[in-house]
């Protein structure tokens, strides 16, 4: 039975049925097997020395070959033009194209943004000083994590360099960014988040070369970024699971955003692809307006000219700290539908559940299906799966350890999904939660389980969400 179903939701098939049974499908596949950085250098606690190793520094000349792919810090677009950013004035936001809101919401239960220091005080904000991140990264922040490109905090956007390489043997175009990378010295010189877990990743990731520019030829992978994603939500209430669920790009069986790079020492980068078989002008949308039938769902502009792509960025938290990251893959396709992202079926290679354990290759990413949704936005509590659903906005999902804050990050995140027993939403206590402790103590409090009553455990699939920026 377990493998029927894990065959029925992992074949990358376009629909669910709209009927119970696949509801209850879709149900057991969370209870045991869904869905939705790194600092790299200067004053940070994650810089080579000090960041654990797993495997011996690459050569001088192999690390000259990974400087080639240093880009200029790319600098964000001017009068960038966004679609409505409100999905509250949208009664399509759940088959909508594109990444859905901003991070910025109308509300605070979608605008996880700190307040200014300057609140409760006598004196305005120009008064304080610099925030003691400046110091220490692993200090009350805000703090940048992924370094390549400017994050524009009115849009809640980050534009960072985009790279061209090509496909082995046909030549065809290769769209992609950088994000993530095992080595830390590469780290530090690319601007890139240094994960160590990621040289366990090696059997999910394709294969690849650095040309002489330092772009990658890749051995294979092709993402297909015509489909248009579409859901329809279960009842009021319980929107989530979807009774139909299809993402909006899919790869091919050899897709996922991990390359390790042969002719460089087997580094492994997170180079997840933005478009595929296309020319520089028929993706040319520097102010945005994006054809997503051409483009990654995330991208809000993208410039072939100047080299570089505008990316959605998402609200949520690690250790009781907001945070901001990307969401640009996921190993099934239900998951990817809900996060607005690619289905990368080489991610079901990962091994999962394993968390922190020796040569896991993950770290954990919780994510409810039943928080608060009453009041959408305006509530302050909102959070999960059924109010992503039921107002279009992120379901502000707990992450594990990021750089400044532990040492076990990983792009690669195993969905843990959770869910408020009926008894805790009577007596009260269901609400938002911000951390990964907090979740594992109500879980043994008998307080929130796996989905439908099951036991807490992975879901089962992993999502691709490289950390950009702690906001405190």
């Amino acid at each position: 039975m377990r493998k029927a179903i894990r065959t029925l939701l992992m074949s990358g098939r376009k629909a669910f049925p709209t009927n119970w049974p696949a509801i209850a499908t879709l149900t057991v596949l969370f209870v045991g097997g869904l869905l939705p950085h790194s600092a790299a250098g200067q004053d940070s606690p994650q810089t080579p020395a000090t960041q654990a190793r797993v495997k011996p520094a690459i050569s001088p000349e192999a690390m000259a070959m990974h400087a080639r792919a240093k880009r200029p810090v790319a600098a964000a677009p001017t009068n960038l033009e966004l679609a409505a950013t409100s999905a509250l004035a949208s009664t399509t936001f759940n088959s909508d194209q594109g990444p859905g809101p901003g991070p910025i919401g109308p509300g605070p239960g979608c605008n996880l943004f700190p307040a200014p220091a300057s609140i409760g005080t006598s004196v305005p904000l120009s008064y304080f000083g610099p925030p003691p991140s400046d110091t220490n990264r692993s200090l009350v922040g805000p703090v940048q994590l992924l370094d390549t490109g400017v994050v524009d905090v009115a849009h809640g956007t980050i534009t960072i360099p985009l790279y061209l390489g090509h496909l082995k043997g046909s030549g065809k175009n290769v769209w992609y960014i950088l994000t993530d990378v095992d080595d830390s010295n590469v780290a530090a010189e690319l601007g890139l988040n240094f994960s160590t877990k990621l040289t366990f990743a090696s059997h999910s990731a394709r294969t690849g070369n650095l040309d002489a520019n330092g772009n990658i030829v890749f051995d294979a992978g092709t993402v297909n970024f015509a489909p248009e994603r579409k859901i329809i939500p279960g009842p009021p209430g319980h929107e989530f699971p979807p009774t139909f669920a299809t993402p909006g790009s899919v790869g091919d069986s050899n897709y996922g955003p991990l390359v390790k790079i042969v002719n460089a020492a087997n580094v492994i980068y997170n180079a997840p692809m933005v478009a595929f078989d296309v020319d520089a002008n028929e993706i040319s949308f520097p102010k945005g307006n994006v054809d997503y039938s051409k483009v990654h769902d995330q991208v809000v502009a993208i410039d072939p000219v100047n080299m570089t792509v505008t990316i959605n960025l998402i609200n949520g938290f690690s250790f009781g700290r907001p945070v901001w990251y990307l969401s640009m893959d996921t190993s099934i396709p239900l998951g990817a539908a809900i996060e607005h992202n690619t289905f990368a079926p080489l991610m079901q290679k990962l091994l999962l559940g394993h968390d922190d354990s020796f040569a896991s290759p993950v770290e954990r990413i919780f994510i409810s299906t039943n928080g608060p949704e009453s009041g959408s936005c305006n509530n302050p509590l909102r959070q999960g799966l059924s109010a992503d659903l039921a107002d279009g906005f992120r379901p502000n999902n707990v992450l594990g350890g990021i750089p400044t804050i532990a040492l076990d990050y990983s792009p690669y995140w195993d969905a843990q999904l959770f869910e408020w027993t009926q008894d805790a939403i009577d007596q009260g206590f269901r609400g938002q939660v911000r951390e990964e402790f907090q979740i594992l103590t109500f879980v043994q409090d008998g307080l929130i389980t796996g989905p439908n009553g099951g036991k807490f455990q992975s879901a089962g699939f992993s999502i691709n969400c490289p950390i950009v920026q702690r906001l405190d």
